[in-house]
Order: C-alpha cells, then structure tokens, then sequence
C-alpha cells in the first residue's frame, strides 16, 4: 500500500489500496465487469474463486452444514427431544441488538411450531451480563429444565456449574477462554478445540448468525422426524432480517456467509413484514430502501436503549411480536429512552474529555456513577476522535469499576482482556478484538494502565498504530453517473469487511453550506467546470475539517469521501460522504 497523504485535516494518512493489475485484467475479461468494479475487487483482495459468490451471494452456496460445527448435533438432539415431549424451554439473551435478535429468532420459530418457552434478557445495571443464579432458580421452580443461552454464556463458569437441574446449551460467538462451561453443548466457531476451518470460516458470525445455523439444523431434524406432517413448515427465510441486523449492529465483517445474511436479510426488511421492525423504521423516520447504515445507526440504537438505560427485554419483544399495538407501544418507549441515552452520554463525554492526555498512548478515563448504559459508546467516541484503545470505567459505591473498551485495527482488546485477568490485573471480562468489557478495583487500575502501555508499546515496535484511511484512488465529480454508481453498488452491502469505496477528489470547492442539528455539515460542492454534487459530513463542526468547510476563503480541497446513490422515490440522486480532507494533492493515476 502507498501513503498518499501524510497529515490531513483529522491527522490521518490516506493510504492507497494495492491491487495487481494483473488480476483487473483477468477480472475485466472473466467475469465482464467494469475496469472500476474490477479494481475495487483486487483492492479488496479477491481472487477468481471468490468473485462468483461475492458477485451473486446466496445462501445456497454458502450456508455450510451447520453438523460440522462441534455440539450441534448434541443441541439440535436435545431440543427436538424438548419439542417432541413439550418441555418447556428457557432462551436466555443479552441486552444489545445480537442478544435480542438471537432471542427474537429463537421465539419466532418456537411461535411457529407451538413450542413452550420463555424469554428473559436480564437488567445490565442489577443483574450484569451472561447468566445468574437467582434468575435461573426462578425457572427452574417453573418446571423449566432446559435453557439456550444466545450471545452469552461461553465463559459462565460458576452459575452454569450451579445450574445442574438444566441441560444448558450455550449459542455464542464471543471468544472462550481455554476452559469450557460446564454445558450440555457449547455452539461456538470460536472455541479452541473446534476446527481450524469451522473457526476461520465461521468464526466471525455474529451470535444470531450461530442462532440461524442452529434453527436450520434443528428445522431439518423436525422434518425429518415428520413433525411438519401434521403442520406448516417454518418460514426461516423470513428470519433473515433479524440476522442481517445483528450481524451488522454487532459490526461483524461482511465476508463470506455475514455477506449472504446480510445482503438477503436486506431484502427480507425491505417487505416490512416483521412488525416490530416496521415500528421501529417508521420512528426513525427510515423512509428508504434499508441498508447497512441504517441498521448501524437507525435501527440499533434504539434497541440498544432499552438495554442501556431502560427495559433491557424491550428489543427482543419488539423484534418477536405480532401486534401492531404492541409494537407501537413498544417503539415509542424506546425512542424516550434513546433521548435519554444521548442525553447521558452527552454528559459523560464532556466530563471524559476532560481527562483525556493525548499523549498517551491509550485513553482510560474514569469517574464514580457514570451510568453503565453509555460508557461504551463513550468509549467508541473517544475512540474515534484520538484513535487509541480507550476504556471508560464506572465506579460503583464499593469501589468495583464496569468498564467498556474500544480498539483500534492492530490491537485485539478482547485477548488483552484475558491476559489482564490471568496475570490478575483485573476481576474478569471478554469480548471481541474491537469492543470488549471487564471489571476491577481501584486498586487495579495503576497495575492496568502500566500494563496497557507496555503492550502498545511492545506493539508499536511490530506494527504501526498510527491512524489511516485507505482510499481506492482519484475520481472526478463529473464521474459520478448513475451509470457509475449502479456498477460500484453491485458490491454491497457494504460494512466492516467490505469496506465502501472512498475516492480522492481533488480540488474541490465549498460552493455553500449548511449546519445540520448543529454538529453535521452538509455541503455543495464543485470543480470549477459546473458539475455540483451535494454531501454531508457527520459530527464535522468542531473539526479542523468543518472548519475549513464552513470557511468563506473559498480555498479548494482534496476530499476524500464516498459517494452514494439514492434511488428512493424514483429519481436516482448521487452525494458525497466526507470522511477527510486535505490541502495536499498527489499525481495519481485515476481509477475508472
């Protein structure tokens, strides 16, 4: 990859993909796409092999055999044998969108088939993450002697070595620690004695990516057992909306089968049939064709309020039910409770800024009573303004500190989260390489900060942590035809993994502005030869960026954005997303 740009606007480089031309050209001929197409795929490093599925994904090529992932066979077993005798079953869930869709799934096709269950998602402030004694003795006292625990329960030692009434079957994805729960089958790509191939294929799935595997295998041994003699097959295509969504709010890569999910999920969302997401949309004002982006930053937030700073069974009701009433209801709660969210992570920001040392080489800021909800996504905006690790930690009245931690590309938070607790820098935790949790005392914090540093440090002599931005090359504003857009969008569903196209635009001016709920910039801008493309840039206001975009000097920029296509109401309509500038320019030799 070639440095384009050393220090722009936000103090990033910009870093020009690699590609071989050689494989454009076989691209171009093979597979008959356009030069541009061709290059974006090499830059994302596909190969001839990869190209026809990512090209046309479906899940007929791509969804494995669910068996091959270890205890499947035992989970799918024992719940038919649930069924078959109508034990009732407990689903246990987590309160962010991967625990409620893994949840609502589960609910969805147990409704269809006239299963007994219940569904409990326990309080993150009183209860905490994964499963809890007290909670499971309240079911087991209903007779309930079976419990699926989804996006959860891979490193619950000690409740689940107390839950010896139930045959426990753990859905998960979350990385496990050498020793395993005691379980009656433990489903997870990411456990260490499963399969190389299972792990590097399906180990980026999100918990109710496992979830849908899972129903599948289970689905198949009822048909095959003649359970759907006597009634309707399960519709489980009508599930991918939910799998799109978790998959996506729990910022899995969109490659390989997260890819099909997601890009046939869309397409289930898009019929609006699922009425609790319908709800949800129309609150948020999604008035468009869904996408990534609005699963990301429409939908998900709203469900996560609900476990943040309100009822943490919200999400999965809204996700599960069939009433129209109920769904309103249930939507219109949480957007009170999302304002409520922004309101106090607004707060906790300001006060976080404050301790920042930019310095540093990680970011640990903490105060008593911050509220539990919020310190994540606190976390993630720290995050992004300094780009460094950074955990944002609550104490609580007895000194015991819930903490969230968000990482940057090179730096996996979630194994140095289970180093801090062997070496016993920390109580507990786990999580994944970009967002992961713990807990510990004051008196660990001195211990956990040194620690932090060296590892970065020892780090920082491997790889270079310094913050980028890869870019696909040069294009020009008159370039931007919906012919143009209507090739690149063959690519989505873009996301983490596939990345959207980012171009360098050069010498572009700020024809006009105007300030969006006072922290966004949308602009107009041009190249000087009468072609005007409108964009936005989100949260630019109190940048060095949004300053320059709101200058009155008129001085032209290097942009670098990603430009999208409209085509809601008919009328196809193109605009800029503003990542960056810079008043630099480079001679590149432009793509397309």
């Amino acid at each position: 990859m070639k440095e384009i740009c050393s220090h722009s606007l936000s103090e990033k480089r910009w870093i020009l993909r690699a590609c071989d031309e050689n494989h454009i050209q076989t691209f171009i001929q093979k597979f008959e796409v356009s030069p541009i197409v061709a290059r974006l795929l090499a830059m994302r490093g596909h190969d001839v092999h990869s190209i026809p599925l990512f090209l046309e994904p479906s899940l007929r090529h791509h969804l494995p055999d669910p068996l091959l992932l270890k205890d499947m066979n035992k989970a799918v077993a024992r719940i038919l044998k649930a069924i078959q005798s109508h034990e009732k079953t407990l689903i246990w869930g987590d309160y962010d969108v991967d625990g409620a869709t893994s949840s609502a799934l589960l609910s969805r096709f147990f409704k269809s088939i006239n299963h007994p269950f219940a569904v409990y998602i326990p309080d993150r402030i009183k209860e905490g993450y994964g499963p809890n004694t007290p909670g499971i003795q309240k079911f087991i006292k209903q007779d309930y002697r079976v419990m699926i625990t989804v996006d959860c329960g891979t490193t619950s030692f000690e409740v689940l070595e107390a839950a010896q009434e139930l045959d426990v079957i753990i859905l998960d994805h979350h990385a496990p620690e050498a020793k395993l729960p005691r379980a009656y089958a433990l489903v997870n790509p990411n456990r260490l004695d499963e399969d190389e191939d299972i792990t590097q294929n399906l180990g980026h799935l999100a918990a109710v990516g496992i979830t849908f595997l899972f129903v599948v295998a289970l689905n198949r041994s009822l048909r095959d057992a003649g359970f759907y003699k006597k009634q309707k097959e399960s519709d489980l295509m009508a599930l991918l909306d939910l799998v799109a969504l978790g998959t996506v709010c729990d910022v899995m890569p969109l490659t390989g089968l997260n890819r099909t999910f997601v890009a046939q999920g869309l397409k289930v969302m898009a019929q609006r049939k699922n009425v609790g997401l319908r709800a949800l949309s129309d609150m948020g004002k999604l008035d468009e064709t869904p996408t990534p982006y609005h699963l990301g930053f429409v939908l998900g937030p709203r469900i996560n309020a609900g476990g943040r700073v309100g009822e943490s069974f919200l999400g999965s009701r809204l996700l599960s039910t069939e009433s129209i009433t109920e769904a309103s209801e249930i939507a219109q709660k949480l957007e009170i409770y999302n304002q409520e969210r922004r309101d106090l992570e607004a707060e906790a920001l300001e006060q976080a800024f404050l301790q920042v040392d930019p310095a540093a080489s990680a970011i640990i800021v903490d105060r008593d009573g911050w509220h539990e909800g919020v310190i994540g996504i606190v976390a993630g905006r720290l995050k992004e303004k300094y780009h460094k690790p950074t955990a944002v930690i609550t104490w609580n009245e007895s000194g015991v500190g819930k903490a969230s931690a968000r990482s940057i590309p090179g730096f996996d938070f979630g194994r140095f989260i289970h180093k801090a607790h062997h070496l016993g820098f920390i109580l507990g935790g786990g999580g994944h390489a970009m967002a992961a949790g713990f807990s510990l005392t004051k008196d660990h914090l001195p211990l956990l900060k040194h620690f932090l540093e060296s590892e970065l440090t020892r780090l920082g002599n491997e790889i270079d942590l310094r913050p980028s931005l890869k870019c696909d090359g040069y294009l020009d504003l008159r370039s931007l035809t919906p012919t143009l857009m209507e090739k690149i969008e063959n690519l989505a569903p873009f996301g983490t993994g596939n990345p959207s196209p980012k171009f360098i635009f050069s010498n572009v001016m700020v024809e006009s502005y105007q300030l969006i709920k006072d922290q966004h910039i949308r602009c107009r801008f041009s190249q000087g030869d009468g072609i005007v493309v409108d964009g936005i840039g989100f949260r630019l206001k109190d940048t060095a960026l949004g300053s320059i975009l709101m200058d009155r000097s008129h001085r032209p920029l290097d942009l670098l954005a990603s430009p999208k296509l409209d085509k809601w109401g008919g009328m196809p309509k193109i605009s800029l997303l503003v990542e960056d500038g810079a008043f630099v320019s480079a001679q590149l030799k432009k793509v397309g």
